[in-house]
Formats: C-alpha cells, sequence, structure tokens
C-alpha cells in the first residue's frame, strides 16, 4: 500500500533527536477479567496510525544492530521504513526476504532478548517494538491480500524429504520449493505445524494463522503428508532409497522431561507436552464438540518457570480452574518472557517462588490431591549463572490439587536417531552437525532445529533452516541458491 497520508511525510521530515523521544506505543489487549474466560487473542494488534507512529521511532542507524540480534538476520530497519512511509505490503515483502513465518515470529519470538535487546534507543530508553511492527506487516498484507504468490526458479529435478512440519521444517520446505526442488514432508501428527500448533495456545497464537504459513507452501508445491512417523511408517535409508536425493529431519524435542518425585504416575499429572497438545491441536477445550476426553481442572499446579509453564497454566485457568505455578527460584531468575508472566499475573495465575515439589499426594485411588513442596532459599550461583536454590530444612507444606503439569523441560525425540544408527547423536539425544552445513554424519542427511540444539525457540529452529537450506541446495546442484 503506498498513501499520502501526512504522517508519512513526517516521520522522514521529523528530526532525529525529535523521534527518540516519542514514547513506545502500547499493546491494545483484551481486558484480563474478559480473556481468563476465553482462548481469543490477547494482545490485539497496532493500528496503521500506531504502527506508522512506532515505526517513526526507529533512527535507521548504519550499522544497525538489532539485524546482528536477530537468528535470520532481518533487515530490520529497511522493513520499519516501509511502515512508517505506510507502504505496509512493501514492509511484509521486506521481511519475507528473510522470514518464512512473520506473523508467528511478530507474536512469539523473544524480542527483547534479541533484535529488541539491540536497539540503541533501548540504551537510555525504550527499544523500538520490533516484534509488534512484524506482526503488523504480515497481519495487514494477510488481511487486506496484499501477499503474492511465491515465485519459483525453474524446477531442478532433485527431490528432497522434509520429517517434521514445525518451525525448522517449513523454513527449509519453503525455501527449497522456492529454489525449484520438489519438497515433500513428513509429519507425525495430523496437522502440520509442529510446536505451533501443539504446544502454543490459541490466545498467544491463532492456528489460522499457522495454517495460513502452511497453505502457502502447498501454493509452492510442497506435498504433505500428515500422520506419517518417519521412524515407524518408514526409515531415512528407505526415504534415501526410494529416490530422495537429500533428507532433512526436524523433529523437534517432544520428550518430555519429568520431576521423578513419588506419585509422579498418579491420576492427573500431565505433562505439558500432553496437557497443551490436548488442549490445543486434539480440542478438548471444545468438549462436547470435539471428541477429544475433556480436560476439567479445577485445582492446577504447573511445575516450571519457563513459556511453557506459563501456556499451561494460562490455559488451565481457562478451562476454569484456580491456576497456581510452583517454582523453585525467584521471579527474577524465570526463564519465561517478562510479558508472559505479567499476562498471567493479571489473569490470577498464583505464582509460588522459591518453592519446589517433594511428592504428588494422593488418595486411596490414586488420584492427584495436592503437591507437597519445600520453601527454598537461594545459595551461589550454578553453572547457567542463577543462583542455586538451596532447600529450607523443615519447610514442608501442600499445595492443594487435583491436577498437576509438569513443565520443566524437554528431550530430542529419539525415534528417527534410533532408526537411523549412521547418524551421530550426543549424549544428549541431539543429532550432530556440521556447524557450518548442517550436514549429520550420514551423507546426503540433514538436520536443524530442537533436534540439534535441543528446547530452543521458534527463530532459533528457522535460522538453523535456512543455513541448512542454503548448503543442502549446494549439495543438490554445487552452486548456490538464487536470490
Amino acid at each position: 500500500m503506498t498513501t499520502n497520508d501526512p504522517k508519512a511525510e513526517q516521520s522522514e521530515a521529523t528530526p532525529k533527536k525529535a523521534r527518540m523521544k516519542i514514547p513506545r506505543q502500547p499493546m491494545p489487549e483484551q481486558d484480563p477479567r474478559r480473556r481468563r474466560t476465553n482462548f481469543e487473542e490477547v494482545p490485539r494488534g497496532y493500528s496503521e496510525a500506531t504502527a506508522m507512529l512506532e515505526a517513526s521511532r526507529c533512527i535507521q542507524c548504519k550499522k544497525p544492530g538489532c539485524v546482528e540480534g536477530c537468528p535470520v538476520n532481518i533487515q530490520i530497519p529497511a522493513f520499519i521504513k516501509e511502515i512508517a512511509e505506510g507502504r505496509f505490503v512493501e514492509a511484509l515483502l521486506k521481511l519475507k526476504e528473510q522470514t518464512a513465518l512473520p506473523a508467528v515470529c511478530g507474536r512469539v519470538c523473544p524480542q527483547e532478548s534479541q533484535c529488541e535487546a539491540r536497539c540503541i534507543l533501548g540504551k537510555k530508553g525504550e527499544p523500538v517494538a520490533i516484534g509488534r511492527l512484524e506482526r503488523f506487516a504480515a497481519d495487514y498484507a494477510r488481511k487486506h491480500g496484499g501477499v503474492p504468490e511465491p515465485i519459483k526458479a525453474t524446477a531442478t529435478g532433485k527431490k528432497v524429504a522434509v520429517v517434521g512440519a514445525g518451525p525448522a521444517g517449513i523454513t527449509v520446505a519453503g525455501e527449497l520449493a522456492r529454489w525449484g526442488h520438489e519438497v515433500v514432508m513428513f509429519e507425525a501428527l495430523h496437522l502440520a505445524g509442529g510446536v505451533l500448533m501443539y504446544g502454543i495456545p490459541q490466545f498467544r497464537l491463532p492456528k489460522e494463522i499457522v495454517q495460513y504459513e502452511v497453505n502457502s507452501l502447498k501454493r509452492l508445491g510442497v506435498t504433505i503428508h500428515t500422520d506419517y512417523v518417519i521412524g515407524k511408517s518408514e526409515t531415512v535409508d528407505q526415504l534415501l532409497e526410494e529416490g530422495f536425493d537429500a533428507v532433512f529431519i526436524a523433529t523437534g524435542a517432544g520428550l518430555p522431561v519429568f520431576l521423578g518425585i513419588p506419585n509422579e504416575n498418579a491420576i492427573g499429572v500431565f505433562s505439558a507436552n500432553e496437557f497443551l497438545t490436548r488442549a490445543n491441536l486434539m480440542r478438548a477445550i471444545d468438549f462436547p464438540r470435539f471428541a477429544t476426553s475433556p480436560i476439567r481442572p479445577h485445582r492446577a499446579v504447573t511445575v516450571g518457570g519457563g513459556n511453557v509453564a506459563m501456556d499451561a497454566a494460562r490455559t488451565a485457568l481457562r478451562l476454569g480452574a484456580e491456576s497456581a505455578i510452583v517454582y523453585r527460584r525467584s521471579k527474577a531468575e524465570m526463564p519465561a518472557r517478562g510479558e508472559e508472566i505479567h499476562h498471567a499475573e493479571e489473569e490470577g495465575v498464583v505464582f509460588h517462588m522459591l518453592t519446589n515439589p517433594k511428592r504428588i499426594v494422593v488418595d486411596e485411588r490414586n488420584r492427584v490431591t495436592g503437591v507437597e513442596c519445600l520453601q527454598m532459599e537461594l545459595g551461589e550461583p550454578d553453572a547457567s549463572g542463577r543462583r542455586r536454590p538451596v532447600t529450607v530444612a523443615g519447610s514442608e507444606f501442600i499445595v492443594p490439587a487435583d491436577t498437576v503439569i509438569v513443565a520443566i523441560g524437554n528431550q530430542p525425540n529419539p525415534l528417527v536417531p534410533q532408526t537411523a544408527p549412521e547418524i551421530e547423536t550426543s549424549r544428549w539425544g541431539t543429532i550432530n552437525t556440521d556447524p557450518v552445513t548442517m550436514m549429520t554424519s550420514k551423507l546426503g542427511v540433514f538436520a536443524g532445529g530442537d533436534i540439534v540444539s535441543g528446547a530452543a525457540t521458534v527463530i532459533s529452529a528457522m535460522g538453523q533452516g535456512k543455513k541448512a537450506a542454503f548448503y543442502m541446495h549446494r549439495y543438490l546442484m554445487g552452486v548456490d541458491p538464487p536470490q
């Protein structure tokens, strides 16, 4: 969109010092009292005028640190300049040069510790709201029919298998299809999208946005097989024997970690993976419209302090529970995004800080009735740099609960490595790859995302996917891919 709006001209003419004084624009949000009863998206998005005003804060640095802070090297000042001047579709096109999922990344990526952390305005004030502007550009183009049809290079005759349809797999599939390769994706679940579909709730990432991006792959000619488990239906070796010229493994980190405390197998104990998958992907939140067994917690305790813990606790709240989080360190050490912690607090999630579960309390039918916890205090820093929690002797107490959700981390999915012995793995179960090319120890087989790095962010998985796609093309063709 091109506009003659005087605000666009003003953004260019306003002196740099004056633009630096414009305050960061707040994000409109659902009222906490209302949103705790529904699964609608919490942030409402910028209006056109607000987006242009926020974009005008960018001072267009000659050496932009924000770009260096982005795992996929989005040309951030360039796309923000387009927004500031009212060219919203052009802003999306600039984003699409580097990222396949701008509407997703604008919502769930930790900009505050990546691109926005490097914004020069943040040194004395608040950084430009890069993530919010990324979301705005993607949403505007999608809603106004401004997303152009993808352009493909001439067919190369090469065929690539992508195992896993999460962020890394989607990135690789889009890049290689655009460069003229035939791409076939294999997804174990019944919908493509990976953690974007099963792990992140609707109130944080609407599923129609994910499916819109998946459909864009189909428009590029990518074939997607769902309910297809590589390692069971077929092995990596069999894919290569059937005529695939290369394989990319992106099966993620879907194996939950548990606490190892008594009664963890009781009725009412879930891993966060199971709880969120049943709620998000299998639509247990829509019972009886969907046949999935309902989840109806009355008192839910979530153990953990990351984004997954916030997602689980906020989902339990929306299902009608009194929802609490138990975390063994203080709030300052919580790895979750500040925005997610703030939203959980606003909605009424109770935080038990410096608290560690000792055992699950059960009744005579092995059903959860509570969590026995210990008070902790912080000692010296551990290897992560965070202060180590130390038990306070004799501090046991019980938090009542009928549902316990364990959200303390995930390990790599072991199925593909177990059925491909030539692929070397680390002692943590991750697949070893060449750090430059992302090729595994098996010729023609590449990997990326959480199966390589362990559980990490959406944008880091996409960054590995971009790198892998580049070197997969070179492996297939012996030349650099087209621009």
